[in-house]
């Protein structure tokens, strides 16, 4: 799969049974939706926060141009979410999936945890 910020060929991981498209180059993460939901899960984090939901919020019209999907290559929209600070992802309008630049999950991961050092080795992993 090629990554849709630096267009380098991903890798595929596996972190506790969860395949993610991982870019080497520029650290970043693709999670096709059922991905995410499990990452969610095994955080305890299911409840409200599901993939779905987060491909549903309120898009945004930033100034860098639009990344395209690595499964369809449709332009992706881009969305903000969390708290102080939001984050700028990108979310296939085909909802194949979100991409997360390195550290952005690691930062959505600690606000849904609410408690710094909880989710450590995962958001560590991200």
């Amino acid at each position: 799969m090629i990554c849709p910020a630096c267009r380098q060929q991903m890798i595929v991981v596996e972190h506790e049974h969860i395949e993610l498209d991982y870019c080497v180059h520029c650290k970043g993460v693709w999670f096709d939706a059922s991905e995410l939901d499990l990452l969610f899960r095994s955080l305890n984090l299911a409840q409200g926060h599901d993939a779905a939901s987060l491909m549903k919020l309120p898009k945004k019209r930033p100034t860098e141009a639009p990344r395209k999907c690595p499964r369809c290559r449709k332009k992706m929209h881009k969305m903000m979410i969390g708290q102080e600070p939001e984050v700028m992802i990108d979310s296939c309008v085909k909802e194949h999936g979100l991409w997360f630049d390195g550290g952005e999950l690691g930062q959505i991961i600690q606000q849904l945890l609410d408690q710094p050092g909880m989710g450590g080795r995962v958001v560590s992993f991200l």
